[in-house]
């Protein structure tokens, strides 16, 4: 029998040691990164425990990162993925049991659906899709189907000549590519270009990049490609057990004219590739994955990336 408890404070460290050796582990479902931003979500997350009915022992078998918005669950509102946390013990039919157990705690808790962002298969570090058979199970609908560009390091594509090209002319205009933590100069750029070209802006403040980074200083980095003493162009990445993720990419028009930011990704992808299996670009896509932005893509596409989707689901209680 699966017994499900919403989170509280005194879980933390049972959350985070859980999360530390599941097989699809990432370090931002540490309750120390996911409540950076607390005062802008409602916290719902769900621990799952298998209670043994002859001796009462209950053992934590998978965590549900996931906010409240009204009467609809979301895993979770303030993170790029989602979904169910399970150790290498969690198989088929479990994940079956933690899935209807989920359902009747939205129903007693009259939560009408949960919108169910799954991990994609290339973070995992031993196969964790029980959850993706388990939704289309319970009649699950795709909510969002998007692309992301993503670059294999054990089987590299050529780069094209023109990409080179840039990379080259960025090195004979005396651009620097160095690590930096001016997360400051970083955001206002970012910030720039967003305002400019979609009239929004950073998820992350600077204030915020830098909180982070001091609480998981190995995983969270930011490259700066530097001319005459000022930034103009960068990329703050994740880092993860065999994955990079691109969280941020910047540049100014003269970055771009001058390929700045293509040396940045360049270097990027040589600090890691000998250490690393892929680096993960993020998406190019808009309005729920219906829209593709071509000019992003065919830009990552020219780093060797090629297409992984990030999948939504919406299931009903």
């Amino acid at each position: 029998m699966i017994k499900v408890i919403k989170y509280e404070e005194k879980f933390q460290t049972l959350w985070n040691e859980f999360n530390k050796t599941a097989k699809n582990s990432l370090f931002m479902f540490d309750r120390n990164f996911m409540e950076y931003h607390k005062d802008r979500f409602v916290d719902n997350s769900l621990l799952f425990f298998d209670c043994d009915d002859e001796s009462g022992k209950k053992d934590l078998c998978a965590i549900l990162p996931s906010s409240l918005n009204g009467k609809q669950l979301i895993s979770h509102g303030g993170l790029t993925y989602g979904g169910f946390i399970v150790d290498t013990k969690m198989k088929q039919h479990r994940m079956l049991e933690c899935f209807e157990a989920l359902r009747n705690y939205m129903k007693e808790n009259g939560y009408e659906q949960i919108v169910y962002k799954t991990i994609p298969y290339f973070y995992h570090t031993t196969p964790a899709q029980e959850d993706l058979y388990s939704l289309f199970v319970n009649n699950s609908k795709p909510l969002k189907i998007e692309c992301s560009t993503v670059i294999n390091f054990e089987y590299p594509i050529k780069l094209p000549k023109g990409r080179k090209a840039q990379i080259s002319r960025a090195k004979r205009e005396c651009v620097e590519v160095i690590e930096s933590e001016d997360f400051n100069s970083f955001i206002d750029l970012e910030n720039l270009v967003l305002s400019e070209k979609h009239q929004t802006k950073a998820v992350h403040t600077a204030a915020e990049l830098q909180l982070l980074k001091n609480r998981f200083p190995e995983n969270i980095k930011l490259f700066a490609a530097i001319k005459d003493g000022i930034m103009i162009a960068g990329s703050v990445i994740f880092i993860y057990d065999h994955v990079i993720h691109t969280q941020y990419l910047a540049a100014n028009e003269l970055a771009r004219e001058i390929g700045a930011l293509d040396l940045t990704i360049s270097t990027i992808i040589d600090n890691y590739k000998d250490t690393k299996q892929y680096l993960d670009f993020g998406i190019s896509t808009e309005e729920a994955g219906r829209v593709l932005n071509n000019g992003l893509i065919s830009q990552k596409e020219s780093f060797g990336g090629r297409t992984i989707v990030y999948q939504t689901w919406i299931m009903e209680a």
